[in-house]
């Protein structure tokens, strides 16, 4: 029999465990581990999405180094040590292997990408093995940090899908690499948010939502991407409903949620479901219609209920509690809110979404307090905004200012005026930082609320500091 003329590519040597690194977990588990990891970094100002998935991923020896931020971080973390010590390889042999690796594994008359057998692409690990890694893993970090012509081009595989689409070319299929940038774009804007509120961000968003889309049409080489690019634009779709939603524009958040929606049940993925029917819950509330809201909720957990995040299940028993508020049906929110604790309690798991990182005790506090608000029991309210401000992470600057602006509207509505106007002075100090239409909104009702009370202690000075607020465009 004649033999082949094209030559098999050698078998790569599979990844040695990086026992170093899970020593040092010790009996925390990959999610405990990673929240770790996200709290070192704040400490000394730097910006990693680590979950669980990624800690196994360096245990299991796939990521041989770091990129510069998780070193840092790392470093931070175990004093004294060196990456050696920590168990990974010298940055300078892997940059060297993935030379080799590249130019051995790619022929120049293949006209598709070739992939191993398993999807290699991790967005935290610059040192991969995918076509113009560096060179995409800076356009990622780059995502957003400006003007609007970068959000439009910093997505790099993403930027040009979109120019390709633009200019009526066929879009080639995408691989891991474009897959890895939309997942980073989505952890992106929800760290912009969390800081900064959806104001300044939601035009910015729209277009690398519109590639996310350019790249599903034009399809991909494996179906395990093909699922990655699913999951990823149907979360940046949501991520970008999100930003309209929390500015106001209600429509079109709408909108941007039933293209998510549509999104999972095209590729059966009752995860990206549950997070669609969630936040259409939300907005239902928030624009007056609250059985809606319920319905979603309660669709949100039927999807969810299979997935095993009892975190997940606590928060989307929330948004129902939120909507039987809104029917002034105490008894059926109360339950919901029972519901909600019960499974709060039962603690966080490898199971709960990367996206939920913002639900904590904090969030579930505020929550509570919208509900007991909008059926009017105003010092349960406060009680509850209070311990909401309290306890929030100030890495969420957004979500601070929201509880502050809660928890002075619950004071001021309960007849406690001085206490309302100290309140809406911390959120204030929060407004630099914060571009909410939600939280002017509370403000604007707050201020409503006192200005019969001016002669209160404190009351005047925030009315007149509120005043001379610029008004939201």
């Amino acid at each position: 029999m004649a033999s082949s003329t094209v030559t098999s590519a050698q078998p790569e040597r599979p990844p040695r465990p990086n026992l170093a690194f899970r020593r040092l977990r010790g009996k925390r588990s990959p999610a405990e581990f990673a929240a770790a990891v996200r709290r070192a970094a704040r400490e000394i100002g730097e910006r990693v999405s680590c979950d669980a998935r990624y800690v196994g991923r360096v245990e299991a020896g796939e990521i041989r180094c770091p990129n510069y931020a998780y070193e840092r971080v790392f470093l931070h973390m175990f004093p004294g040590r060196t990456l050696t010590d920590l168990g990974f390889a010298p940055r300078s042999s892997v940059r060297g292997r993935q030379a080799r690796t590249t130019g051995e594994s790619r022929g120049a008359g293949e006209p598709y990408e070739t992939y191993d057998t398993r999807d290699t692409h991790d967005p935290h690990d610059l040192y991969e093995t995918h076509d113009n890694n560096e060179e995409s893993d800076v356009l990622r970090r780059a995502f957003m940090t400006s003007g609007a012509t970068v959000a439009a081009a910093s997505l790099g595989p993403l930027g040009l899908a979109l120019d390709a689409a633009a200019a009526g070319r066929p879009t080639r299929r995408a691989g891991t690499g474009e897959a890895g940038a939309l997942e980073e774009a989505v952890r992106r804007i929800r760290l912009l948010d969390d800081r900064h509120g959806a104001d300044g961000l939601y035009r910015r968003a729209a277009a690398p939502l519109r590639t996310a889309y350019a790249l599903l049409d034009a399809g991909a080489s494996r179906q395990a991407t093909a699922d990655r690019l699913y999951t990823g634009a149907g979360e940046l779709a949501i991520s970008v409903g999100w930003l309209a939603h929390d500015s106001g524009r209600f429509d079109d958040a709408r909108s941007h949620y039933a293209e998510a929606l549509a999104t999972a049940r095209m590729n059966a993925d009752a995860g990206l479901e549950a997070h669609a029917f969630c936040n259409m819950a939300f907005l239902a509330r928030d624009a007056g219609r609250p059985r809606e809201a319920v319905r979603a909720a309660q669709a949100a957990q039927r999807a969810a209920r299979p997935l095993g995040s009892a975190r997940l299940m606590s928060l989307l028993a929330l948004r129902e509690a939120g909507g039987w508020a809104g029917l002034a049906d105490r008894v059926g929110c109360e339950e919901a809110l029972v519901r909600a604790q019960t499974f709060f309690e039962r603690g966080a798991s490898e199971a709960d979404p990367e996206w939920m990182s913002f639900y904590g005790e904090a969030e579930l506090e505020g929550l509570e307090a919208q509900c007991w608000s909008t059926l009017g029991d105003w010092p349960r309210a406060a009680r509850h905004a209070r311990r909401a401000a309290d306890l929030q992470d100030p890495h969420f600057t957004r979500n601070l200012a929201l509880y502050s602006a809660e928890l002075a509207d619950d004071l001021a509505r309960g007849g406690r005026p001085d206490e309302a106007a100290g309140a809406g002075m911390r959120c204030l100090d929060l407004l630099g930082e914060v571009q909410s239409s939600r939280v002017h909104t509370m403000l604007a009702g707050t201020a409503r609320v006192l200005l019969p009370h001016r002669r209160a202690s404190g009351v005047s000075a925030f009315l007149d500091r509120h005043g001379a607020l610029p008004r939201p465009a």
